[in-house]
């Protein structure tokens, strides 16, 4: 039974990390469980995960989550933009996602909020680039953090694991 936990841990980690990139599958609560998981069961007698980790990466987690959502509105604001750039961003980046993964993520976030500016807002195009360059770089800040931690997390599972 331990090994179906482990893979089912492990499983989790990297889901989880496939969550950070993909924006219907929440990353980091998703490697999050699979931590728990291994501190639940205690899969191994000489366990890697105490409770101390266990209690950290829930704060971190609810923080990491918190702030995906907080920090691409933030610089698409300080910006000069919109909800509705920061909300074209979004879409772009699934739109883009769906044709040419992942470099259509990337660049679906950019071309949807540059979009929104100009089609929404009714700003040029010279004006259109700092808000949709504000809420591409919240966008990759954000990912980044997620990725940043579900990879530790799923170390985490991987070092317990070992």
């Amino acid at each position: 039974m331990d090994i179906l936990i482990d893979i089912l841990a492990v499983t989790l980690g990297l889901l989880g990390i496939v969550g950070c990139i993909l924006p219907i599958v929440p990353g980091p609560p998703i490697s999050y469980a699979g931590v728990l998981i291994l501190y639940l069961w205690g899969s191994s007698t000489d366990n890697d995960i105490s409770q101390q980790v266990v209690i950290l990466w829930l704060f971190l987690t609810i923080a990491v989550t918190a702030l995906d959502f907080i920090i691409p509105s933030y610089f698409t604001r300080i910006t000069g933009g919109t909800k509705s750039t920061a909300r074209a961003s979004m879409v772009g980046m699934l739109i883009g996602i769906a044709f040419i993964p992942p470099i259509g993520m990337i660049l679906g976030a950019f071309l949807g909020a540059l979009a929104a500016e100009m089609i929404i807002e009714r700003k040029k195009f010279k004006r259109s680039l700092k808000p949709a360059m504000g809420a591409f770089i919240g966008f990759l800040i954000g990912t980044g953090f997620k990725l940043i931690a579900s990879g530790v997390m799923l170390y985490y599972i991987i070092i317990d694991i070992i």
